[in-house]
């Protein structure tokens, strides 16, 4: 195990950051570090006065720090295109929001919630803030996923779950998706010779809201470990000058083996490419020839 912590983040002046969740769980304590070390952050979450009480935590704990609530939706494409709309300039992505455990129910635009909210909200995040990213020296995207992947297949034939929907599967699923994409976008860019960097984390179990609200939390709860250790992996990834594009960071920094499916060319090519007809948003600047 590394002995970095994140008292190891670099002065991050004059970067800016969007943390998406970061209203609660381990979004929350991503977006304060990071200001902490001096990024400009918008804690871009649904809920207005949750985002907002978290940007009033934020400048408690840092008086001082550059934090903003942005509203994001990303069960709602058209949410996330009024959110990337307003961005004027961008270093880092950490698309941290997710839902899972939940019964079976769909987006505004139709599709299942976990997958859609997942990966499919991220996935149209990130291409349209892509020029953006593009632009800033070094930037990195951080996709936020889970070991619960490996327990996870994709049914092309059946994205929805409509034949079969079990709300662990479905979840593992949409974390699947989070490491294809990571893997795909990294592969895109170093083809296109751009300066991006993806990555993703797995960052354990954690006594988010994840586990509070699912069934599981009475068995598992007294293994859960706070949100603030649970975000190391994320800050780790997205700050440390140490990691290379498509690398997967567990709890304890280490490099992880992801499942074969997640590592399959061929499957993240076939999703990126049904991803970007499920959402209209493509990545033009590092799309193949």
């Amino acid at each position: 195990m590394t002995s970095w912590t994140p008292a190891s983040i670099p002065d991050l002046t004059g970067k800016a950051a969007i943390v998406t969740g970061a209203n609660s769980g381990i979004g929350k304590p991503t977006a304060l570090e990071l200001a902490r070390h001096g990024a400009r952050v918008v804690v871009a979450a649904r809920n207005a006065d949750k985002g907002r009480a978290a940007v009033a935590d934020i400048l408690r704990a840092v008086p001082g720090a550059q934090v903003e609530y942005g509203h994001l939706d990303l069960a709602d494409l058209d949410s996330v295109r009024r959110f990337a709309a307003g961005v004027g300039k961008l270093d880092l992505l950490v698309n941290n929001a997710g839902v899972g455990m939940v019964p079976r129910q769909e987006t505004k635009d139709g599709f299942e919630l976990q997958f859609g909210t997942n990966h499919l909200g991220h996935f149209a995040l990130t291409g349209l803030l892509l020029p953006l990213l593009l632009a800033a020296p070094g930037a990195r995207v951080v996709n936020v996923a889970s070991d619960a992947h490996k327990m996870a297949t994709l049914d092309f034939d059946d994205l929805g779950l409509e034949r079969g929907y079990r709300k662990m599967s479905s979840y593992g699923r949409s974390k699947l998706a989070n490491l294809l994409f990571t893997f795909e976008l990294q592969r895109r860019a170093q083809r296109a010779g751009a300066d991006l960097t993806s990555v993703a984390t797995h960052p354990g179990m954690t006594g988010t809201n994840f586990f509070k609200a699912g069934i599981l939390q009475p068995v598992v709860g007294l293994f859960l470990k706070s949100a603030a250790a649970g975000a190391v992996s994320s800050l780790y990834a997205a700050t440390s000058p140490d990691l290379r594009g498509g690398e997967y960071i567990g709890p304890t920094l280490k490099r992880l083996t992801p499942s074969r499916t997640a590592r399959s060319e061929e499957v993240a090519k076939r999703l990126w490419d049904l991803s970007t007809q499920l959402t209209g948003v493509r990545f033009d600047e590092i799309a193949y020839s």
